[in-house]
């Protein structure tokens, strides 16, 4: 047992994980009752249920009206897999990473697409790579928001608006809680679970005009297995876009997707969903910039995440000790905190530099992210108290 006295109130919501990630206030299984169960996704309720779900998510995200959105299989993982096996290789490419799921990507484009003519532009768990050194003419493939770092690219203002090659962006933990500007990306997917709170299994992509002429003028010199297939006879399968999907959906899923995003527009829409999340990251600055135990892992203000919030220890008793100590203590102080059911899934990931992780997005309640923060001081002060005795 520590021996420090812990915080008198807990968050309502102890649940801070990044990924799957809050459910919306409110929820509860009752949500679902009316789900499409039992029956087939291609029935006509069912297919329109698939596509209430894009159209839905097109009029949130404010998706121009000439990009095709479409739900596919395998989370974000597999749209964005989906998107690189079936248009890269046309032109060279730049690889930015900055953190774990970008050098995800540099890896696959490497090694298993083995693409030759390729550039990779990385930097450091807390960084940006030199986003002036993209080139237009080159296809760019990159992640909106470091999940695992908390650093996220600013704006779109890199991105030529004349560019020859497309963007392929991995926007999962972006959407729903950051202004997109469509008009600069090609290629965006993401996922249901993260900041509308979904349930896992299922993508999403949007293609500009521009990407669906590279599917249709463009065939890749590896073959593609069914379920990355956007094409038919050399076309855009326009069916995966009107609810069709390659593969079998969940339709409790879909159910519970659809209240998430009903509840996005009662609420106020897109400008309400983003404004929920910076007020998440101010309530963590305010609180950081009152401390010297915590820094942010991101670096530069301008480029800190308002949903995946890294944190990284600055004590010198933290740093004083090697990486299996510090691991050693950030798990300690995670355990402490769900022994205490204060807060849920705290860990960094598994990849990153060792310290804290909340996820700040849009079902995250202001009032929950400040009541969690005095529990981060009580734990870290409690693991130092209890390292010092051992």
């Amino acid at each position: 047992m520590t021996a420090l006295t812990p915080p008198a109130e807990r968050p309502a919501n102890p649940r801070f994980s990044s990924g799957p990630c809050a459910k919306r206030p409110g929820w509860s299984l009752a949500a679902l009752e009316n789900a499409f169960l039992g029956r087939s996704h291609r029935a006509k309720e069912g297919k329109a249920r698939l596509a209430e779900v894009i159209e839905r998510s097109r009029s949130v995200l404010g998706i121009p009206t000439d990009y095709y959105v479409g739900i596919v299989p395998a989370s974000d993982t597999g749209a964005f897999e989906m998107a690189m096996w079936s248009m890269l290789g046309a032109r060279g490419v730049d690889l930015l990473a900055w953190e774990s799921f970008g050098s995800g990507w540099v890896t696959d484009v490497a090694k298993q697409l083995k693409l030759p003519d390729l550039r990779k532009l990385e930097a450091d768990y807390g960084a940006l790579p030199d986003l002036s050194q993209i080139d237009s003419s080159r296809d760019t493939v990159f992640t909106w928001n470091g999940t695992t770092s908390g650093v996220r690219v600013p704006n779109g203002d890199w991105i030529a608006d004349d560019r020859e090659g497309l963007t392929f962006c991995d926007a999962t933990s972006a959407v729903f809680a950051m202004d997109i500007p469509w008009g600069k990306i090609d290629v965006a997917t993401w996922s249901w679970q993260k900041v509308l709170g979904g349930e896992g299994q299922h993508g999403m992509i949007a293609l500009s005009p521009r990407a669906v002429e590279r599917l249709e003028s463009y065939t890749p010199a590896w073959p593609l297995p069914k379920i990355f297939r956007m094409t038919k006879g050399g076309k855009l399968n326009e069916d995966i876009f009107k609810g069709a999907t390659i593969n079998t959906p969940s339709m409790l899923c879909v159910e519970d997707h659809l209240d998430a995003l009903k509840w996005a527009e009662e609420i106020g829409g897109l400008p309400e969903l983003i404004r929920r999340s910076q007020d998440n990251l101010a309530t963590v600055a305010h609180w950081v910039s009152a401390r010297d135990w915590v820094e942010f892992l991101a670096e530069d203000a301008a480029t800190r995440s308002s949903t995946s919030i890294c944190l990284k220890i600055v004590d010198p008793w933290f740093a004083g000790q090697d990486a299996a100590a510090q691991a050693g203590a950030e798990k300690r102080m995670v355990a402490l905190l769900e022994e205490h059911r204060a807060g849920y899934d705290l860990g960094s990931y598994r990849d990153a530099p060792a310290g804290l992780r909340l996820w700040g997005g849009a079902t995250v309640e202001k009032a929950d992210m400040a009541a969690v923060l005095p529990w981060l001081d009580w734990a870290f002060e409690s693991v130092k108290v209890e390292r010092a005795a051992a």
